[in-house]
């Protein structure tokens, strides 16, 4: 005869025959979640890797095929994240404009973490109390209209200091590569304007800087590439580890060689602030910053992470990206001789030969504005806008797109659709926004260099103050042409991926000055 059964387990068979049927419940409620959404069509996924095979080094244009195939608006999954891409006009309407709220998230991605100081910068920060009021911010105090007047002068004067460089007798004759330059002018203004020096570069300016140029050039390029790579870890969690493709280890690398500097910079801030006590006036960016972050009355406190993070933001957006649109521009006007005469000629009509074209010139060279949109229309800055991540469900009233699914816009493709620019949508051609209503500044969605609704680049008005003037300066004060040898239309258009689109090859110039030599001279 069998014993009786312990006195547990009647109970215990229970608690398993319960768990048993919530497990059964939650599996049948997840299908039929997963049922009742009509995703947008999209390549069939891989087991594990999901569709990350059909990704190549150009991301961009890589999706831009897929969609070719599937639609403008189409789900993909990178591993186990579901994935949607926004391609057309329509499509980055739906993301942008008719569910801005829904898609205002930020995801949880490496590069944040590790780059942004645990997502504390405004790129990279959660939708939520602290987000808002750091766009606030941005807006009112760091890069108002008023503070950009206010610091005029200094873009004036290191773009004065770069025209006379470049002019330099050591130059005559002989091929420069322009990004050099242009990089250490946008940086040379941006350590100015919220720095309050220049803390990399040549002299006493740059005494005591815990970095070189030549590493911070490295640095800011480092941090472009890895905000806009696909690191498998962010879609594959249990690789994450193993970071295969060294991402995670080249991030945790720059975050370090960064905070280096930031701390240096914060350091020598408070110590004046420490030095000069209660007659202390704010002079720069950095020390709004620090004001603010003293603050009690502030709704979410901003720690010295924030900061930091902060000023990385400012530093980052306002140096590569300027520098990478005026390289694009020169580019195409070099191999379009005919637009280049045509925007010299503006330029010598309103601005004349003796002076400098200024930031309120601007608005008089309705050209030179047509060349800057078309220059952004096919090289955008960021050519997949900063991922966003759904907060809830949104529906175009055909496709349902599930909260948790990460949302991409295709700005490089929407700048070559034909069915917005035509048969030339893949030809430079200024004068199609010669009279055009069509702006950057976000509403009008066929342009989105700097993006578009609450989460669009809230530094868009001095990047591109930043890349008009320089372009009307350097084609008003100099005859630029290619090197001996290299013919226009065999010149490199190949591009290079990241969070901005660099191209692949730097391009190298001779520029001959055509102004009266005094004009260089002024300035510091």
């Amino acid at each position: 005869m069998e014993p009786p059964p312990p006195p547990w387990a009647s109970s215990l068979a229970a608690v398993l025959a319960t768990a048993l049927l919530l497990v059964t419940m939650l599996r049948r409620r997840r299908s039929a979640a997963t049922r009742k959404y009509n995703l947008p069509p999209g390549p069939r996924p891989w087991p594990v890797i999901g569709n990350l095979h059909l990704i190549g080094s150009l991301p961009h244009r890589s999706l831009h095929e897929i969609s070719a195939r599937h639609g403008p608006l189409m789900s993909l999954r990178f591993g186990s994240v579901p994935v949607v891409v926004a391609s057309s006009v329509d499509a980055a309407r739906f993301v942008l404009k008719t569910h801005d709220a829904a898609f205002i998230d930020r995801p949880r991605m490496a590069s944040g973490r590790y780059t942004a100081y645990d997502f504390s910068d405004v790129v990279w920060s959660p939708y939520g109390a602290y987000w808002r009021q750091a766009r606030k911010l941005w807006q009112t105090k760091l890069l108002s209209a008023r503070q950009l007047r206010s610091q005029e002068h200094v873009r004036v004067e290191e773009l004065r200091a770069l025209l006379r460089g470049l002019s330099s007798p050591s130059f005559a004759g002989r091929a420069v590569a322009l990004k050099e330059h242009l990089l250490m002018l946008s940086l040379n203004v941006i350590s100015r304007m919220a720095l309050g020096r220049k803390y990399v570069g040549d002299g006493e300016d740059a005494a005591g800087s815990p970095v070189s140029p030549g590493e911070f050039r490295w640095m800011v390029d480092e941090l472009f590439v890895l905000n806009g790579v696909l690191s498998v870890g962010d879609f594959i969690p249990w690789l994450s580890w193993l970071d295969p493709q060294g991402y995670v280890g080249r991030m945790k690398r720059l975050g370090k060689m960064f905070d280096r500097f930031l701390e240096h910079v914060l350091d020598e801030h408070n110590e004046r602030r420490r030095r000069e006590g209660d007659g202390f006036v704010a002079t720069d960016m950095v020390d709004l910053l620090l004001e603010l972050a003293d603050d009690p009355g502030l709704e979410v406190p901003i720690e010295r992470d924030g900061v930091k993070g902060f000023t990385l933001d400012l530093i980052a957006g306002g140096t590569d990206t300027s520098a990478v649109a005026v390289e694009w521009a020169m580019s195409e006007l070099l191999r379009h001789p005919d637009v280049l005469a045509k925007a010299t000629g503006e330029l010598d009509s309103v601005v004349g030969h003796d002076r400098l074209v200024t930031e309120q010139d601007i608005p008089k060279l309705p050209y030179l504005e047509a060349i800057v949109k078309e220059t952004f229309r096919l090289h955008p800055v960021s050519p997949l806008l900063a991922p966003r991540l759904a907060r809830k469900d949104a529906s175009t009233g055909s496709y349902d797109v599930p909260a948790g699914t990460l949302v991409f816009v295709n700005a490089w493709a929407i700048g070559r659709d034909p069915a917005v620019w035509g048969r030339t949508a893949e030809e430079f051609r200024p004068e199609r926004f010669v009279g055009s209503g069509v702006d950057v500044k976000g509403q009008d969605l066929e342009l989105l260099p700097f993006g578009s609704g609450r989460r669009m680049c809230p530094g868009y008005a001095l990047g591109l103050k930043m890349v008009q003037v320089t372009l009307a300066n350097l084609l008003h004060a100099f005859a630029c042409r290619l090197p001996d040898g290299v013919a226009a239309e065999e010149l490199s258009m190949e591009e290079k991926f990241g969070l901005s689109m660099p191209r692949k090859v730097p391009l190298e110039v001779v520029a001959e000055p055509k102004l009266p030599a005094h004009l260089y001279a002024i300035g510091p």
